[in-house]
């Protein structure tokens, strides 16, 4: 893992979080079961781990709590297993941020991967015409921002190794899945090839163009540092992801957004 300032680990025989002593966090991770998630799978019925993923909601440093609580702002942490589900490779279920009552619109999020190798896929809405759709592949260290409004998914794009993030989010965060599941999932589903390669095949609900695979960028319109964790730069300047929380007053960073 790198070093993200919070000295959190995670404990692979019991699927929980492990705080230090100047850490806060959830006393127990929530689960995520195969039987959550199949229905955001193309095959239904494949089989795979029984445990997807491992998520502690609101961690951070005591130091910070107060400081967390008034901005309504949140810091996630999330682990996911290795291996395959059928096909395809361990990811979330595709959602939309739901409308947040501290701004009135969706909220993004800012990923930050702490170990393994990630894939963030995106899509501008998940209405029979997805708009543009990005895989965005990232290591170790790399930062990914989801827009708001964007319907997306995470993916451990490895087989052999367990894959685990830090994520800013609202506080009041919330998931909206009618329309993802009224399509049988997103726009592209990854599976693996037979040299355990990742590639992807289009889901036949959606009229989409094409999928744009890319790194991720550097995010300096909101001066987002490179190879500085994420948490350490709000420690720095406690206002950096004031835009997580109030995404109405960047309006103009989201226009023809590239991930």
């Amino acid at each position: 893992m790198i070093e993200t300032g919070l000295g959190i680990s995670f404990d692979e025989p019991t699927h929980e979080f492990i705080y230090p002593s100047a850490a806060f966090g959830p006393m127990h991770a929530e689960q995520r079961h195969l039987k959550d998630i199949l229905h955001s799978m193309a095959d239904h019925e494949a089989q795979g781990p029984e445990i997807v993923y491992s998520i502690a909601m609101d961690v951070g440093l005591k130091k910070d709590r107060a400081d967390l609580l008034e901005r309504e702002l949140l810091f996630g942490i999330v682990a996911y297993a290795d291996g395959s589900i059928g096909e395809e490779p361990v990811k979330s279920q595709g959602h939309i941020h739901a409308i947040s009552k501290t701004c009135q619109m969706s909220t993004p999020e800012v990923y930050e991967i702490w170990s393994g190798e990630a894939i963030i896929y995106m899509q501008e809405r998940a209405t029979d015409n997805p708009g543009r759709c990005y895989a965005v592949r990232a290591k170790a260290g790399e930062v990914v921002i989801v827009p708001p409004g964007w319907a997306h998914c995470t993916i451990n794009a490895s087989k052999t190794e367990r894959m685990l993030f830090g994520a800013w989010c609202v506080r009041d965060y919330g998931f909206e899945y009618e329309d993802v599941r009224a399509h049988n999932g997103l726009t592209f589903y990854p599976k693996f090839d037979a040299q355990g390669t990742i590639v992807w095949e289009q889901n036949p609900s959606y009229q989409a163009e094409e999928l744009i695979e890319k790194a991720p960028r550097v995010y300096s319109e909101f001066k987002i540092v490179d190879k500085l964790p994420i948490y350490q730069q709000y420690e720095q300047d406690h206002t950096k992801f004031d835009f997580v929380v109030r995404p109405d007053l960047y309006k103009d960073k989201w226009l023809n957004y590239i991930p």
